[in-house]
This record gives C-alpha cells, sequence and structure tokens, in this order.
C-alpha cells in the first residue's frame, strides 16, 4: 500500500513539474498568460521572429526557472541523503559546513573582486570561490571525523557545526573590515538569488543534477540500512564506509554548486525530505526521487512569489523560503512531535 502511494506521489509529482515550469515562466512584472508563454516559448525555441513575449520568456524567464527547478532539486535530494544518513528527519545539508564553507569563499571573492564585481566575470569568479570554500570546508569535516579508515557520523557532525562556526566567525571579521559597498554585496549573496541565472549556469547546475540524479539513488538501500544503525546495516552486507563517502561527497557537490549557483538557500533540504517521508515513508529508493522533484516544485514556486509579491521589486527567494518554511515546518513539529528523534 506504501510502495503504491509512493509511486502515485511521483507521478503526480512528474506531472506537476513541468506546469509549474509553465506557470513560473508566465509569472513576472509583465503579465503573460500561460498560452501565451506557451506560443512564445515554442518561437524562441524555434527561432522565429523574436517579440518581446519570447525575449522575456526565452532569455530571462526560462534560465531562472530552470535554474530554480535543478537547484531545488539539488537540495532536496541532498536533504533527504543527509537525514537518512543522520538518521535524523530534522538534519540539513548544511550541517556537513559547506553552506558556511560556501558563505566565506564568496565573501572572500567579493571582497577581493570588488573592483570588477558588478560584471560577468566577477560572477565567476564568486561562484568559484563559494564552490572551493565549500569543497573544503567538507574536506575538512570529513578529515576531523575520520580515524583508523573509520568515519564516525556523530563526529562528522560536530566537526560540521565546528566549521560552520569558524567560517560564520571568519565571514563577521570580512564584513566588519568591509566597505559599505562590498557589506551591502555579501548581504544580498547570502539572501539568496536567482537574478543571475543564464545559461551557462543552467548548464552547470545540469551536469551537477544529473550526477546526483544518476548516482545518489544507487545508494538507497544502504541508506535505509542505515536507519537501523551501522552495526546492523554491516550484518546486512553494506559497505558502510564507502557508502558514507559518496553519500558525503555527492551531498557535498550538490550544496556546493547550489550555494555557488544561486547563494544561501535555506529550507528546502529540510522541509521538502521531511514533508515527503510524511507522505510516503523513510523508503529511499522513492524519497530520494520524491524530495529532487518536489524540491526542484518549491523553489520555482517561491521563486515566482519572489518576482510578483512586490512587483517590479524582487525579493531574495531565500526569504521567501524560509518565510514560507519556517511556519510551515512548526506546524508539522507539533503535530508530529513523536517521529524520529524529536
Amino acid at each position: 500500500m506504501r510502495a503504491q502511494r509512493a509511486r502515485t506521489t511521483l507521478w503526480l509529482l512528474g506531472l506537476a513539474l513541468p506546469l509549474c515550469l509553465l506557470h513560473a515562466t508566465a509569472s513576472g512584472t509583465v503579465p503573460i498568460s500561460l498560452p501565451e508563454a506557451a506560443a512564445a516559448l515554442g518561437r524562441y525555441l524555434q527561432g522565429e521572429s523574436v517579440d518581446q513575449a519570447a525575449v522575456i520568456i526565452g532569455q530571462i524567464r526560462l534560465p531562472r526557472s530552470l535554474l530554480a527547478m535543478l537547484v531545488g532539486a539539488m537540495l532536496g535530494m541532498t536533504g533527504a541523503a543527509m537525514q537518512g544518513l543522520f538518521r535524523n528527519p530534522l538534519a540539513d545539508p548544511s550541517l556537513i559546513g559547506v553552506t558556511a564553507g560556501a558563505a566565506l569563499g564568496a565573501s572572500m571573492a567579493i571582497a577581493m573582486a570588488a573592483p570588477v564585481v558588478a560584471g560577468v566575470g566577477a560572477l565567476g569568479v564568486v561562484s568559484i570561490g563559494a564552490f572551493a570554500g565549500g569543497m573544503l570546508a567538507v574536506i575538512l569535516v570529513y578529515k576531523l571525523a575520520t580515524s583508523g579508515g573509520m568515519t564516525s557520523v556523530a563526529t562528522m557532525l560536530l566537526a560540521g557545526i565546528a566549521i560552520s562556526a569558524l567560517s560564520a566567525a571568519a565571514s563577521n571579521i570580512l564584513e566588519f573590515y568591509s566597505s559599505n559597498e562590498i557589506l551591502r554585496r555579501i548581504s544580498m549573496w547570502r539572501m539568496g538569488g536567482l537574478d543571475g541565472a543564464n545559461y551557462p549556469r543552467v548548464i552547470v547546475a545540469l551536469v551537477a543534477t544529473t550526477l546526483l540524479v544518476t548516482t545518489l539513488p544507487r545508494f538507497a538501500n544502504a541508506l535505509n540500512a542505515l536507519l537501523l544503525g551501522e552495526s546492523e546495516a554491516r550484518y546486512l552486507g553494506i559497505n558502510i564506509e564507502f557508502a558514507k563517502r559518496c553519500i558525503i561527497t555527492l551531498a557535498a557537490i550538490g550544496v556546493g554548486f547550489s550555494v555557488a549557483l544561486a547563494g544561501v538557500i535555506g529550507f528546502v533540504g529540510l522541509v521538502v525530505p521531511h514533508i515527503m517521508r510524511m507522505l510516503i515513508g523513510p523508503d529511499h529508493r522513492y524519497l530520494l526521487p520524491a524530495s529532487g522533484l518536489a524540491g526542484a516544485i518549491l523553489l520555482m514556486l517561491a521563486d515566482t512569489l519572489s518576482r510578483t509579491i512586490v512587483a517590479p521589486t524582487e525579493l531574495p527567494v531565500g526569504v521567501v523560503t524560509a518565510a514560507i518554511g519556517v511556519p510551515f515546518f512548526i506546524s508539522l513539529l507539533r503535530r508530529r512531535r513523536d517521529y524520529g528523534m524529536l
């Protein structure tokens, strides 16, 4: 019965995804109806006469919506993997320090690239800095948690908290000595945003998402076994250390690319897997793809709301996801206090 519900949920999410993508491309400051948006998108893809609607849809809204979809999918899947690895429904991809490390790397890149930060080249520098900072933080966390060829999940959690605190302290020092202009740029980047979306970024996100979608589900059985405990998983024949290394690496890649391309976007990797687990159960064979689809839908809807709620001004999408996620998550906690480790 639960497996049938999970398959039905996956089908519904799969059907909702293109509809949400079309709705996201049609929504914005310039109102475009859904039929007009579909027709304009068709004209843009076929290279026909480029009118205003085709330019808006094809060059501005489509890459932004695609980037939101891919980043949301990465955050949703990595969140589900981290919650399974740590055996805690309140775990978040940022627990391994990648988000804080990426924020520090991006802050340093913004500060050092101050003369050209508004240009296309500076956007590349910031993204590279964010990704490098996130990967360095994960490597440090993994080294601290590994001893004698064995990696302790509990130690990894504590190391992640320590590295995150250290990165936050370094970022605060950098902000303290930065000018008002640089400080504002750092703050805006940390709020998360998809306003810098373009097709090269979409391609990068597509490569990272494809890697996660094709590789992470292979460890679904290992994650299911880990829910019973590491000793029980070993008795079932699971190579625990190999699985943990691969899951951590894939999660770090997914979150690192997400933060590098769209800034810090919170609650997607926390709320979405939790909701999906309540709907379809803890089986990661279904939970991982469902979390990816739901994360893509949530971030597209949040980005649409950020572009329309106070149009023509745009809100940072990270603010919108937090505003949506916090009250909804609190209501879930109040109703499911006895769930998992809560």
